[in-house]
């Protein structure tokens, strides 16, 4: 609780400022997500920040403004029995490619292990992916994980060995909060993280 006092005292927002103009909501994520005091290396800031921000659909800030430096990261869901994408996972993939479409600039991290029928999430996120017009060299699969905390940490290796300036988190409403704090944590303050909601 004093973390959130805080953040909303240093920032200047809070929840009850949630509004319905999602150009103010984008700014006020951007703000969040760049903010040293939100992507820092407390974890209770982290998590009062991140309990901060509007959960949206709406592309952040970064990008726009750096849309080739910038990774969209798809999170994983588990597939059916044989091997096949669950309705949770397909929304967060038509997010996914959506935003693909309008940022071709920028990389895809596919991130998910837990194979069924000898497929992992990454490899059928990216099977999606390319099916649908996406190039198969411009995704990236983390094949490893087994859960949120391990997509964040295995996929902070990715972008550390690539460069990446900042990432983008594509997954459900109900799943997007706790992923930004576990990639929060993973990155320790070196890029900003964001998130967009799948709908």
């Amino acid at each position: 609780m004093a973390a959130t006092v805080a953040a909303t005292a240093v920032l200047g927002v809070s929840t009850a400022q949630a509004s319905a103009n999602p150009v103010v909501d984008t700014l006020v994520n951007g703000i969040l997500s760049v903010t040293p005091l939100c992507q820092g290396t407390d974890d209770e800031l982290i998590i009062a920040c991140s309990e901060l921000e509007k959960l949206t659909p709406y592309v952040p800030l970064m990008l726009n403004l750096n849309p080739k430096g910038t990774y969209l990261v798809v999170l994983g869901a588990g597939l059916t029995e044989d091997g096949k994408i669950r309705p949770v996972l397909e929304e967060r993939l038509e997010a996914a490619l959506r935003t693909a479409q309008r940022f071709p600039e920028s990389p895809i991290v596919v991130t998910g292990g837990v194979p069924r029928n000898g497929i992992t999430e990454a490899q059928a996120m990216k099977e999606w992916l390319v099916a649908r017009g996406i190039p198969a060299d411009r995704i990236i699969e983390e094949p490893r994980s087994t859960s949120t905390v391990e997509n964040a940490r295995f996929t902070n290796q990715v972008l550390l060995e690539r460069g990446a300036a900042g990432a983008v988190l594509v997954t459900n409403r109900d799943h997007l909060r706790r992923a930004m704090i576990n990639f929060r944590q993973a990155v320790d303050a070196r890029i900003p993280i964001a998130g967009i909601v799948a709908e």
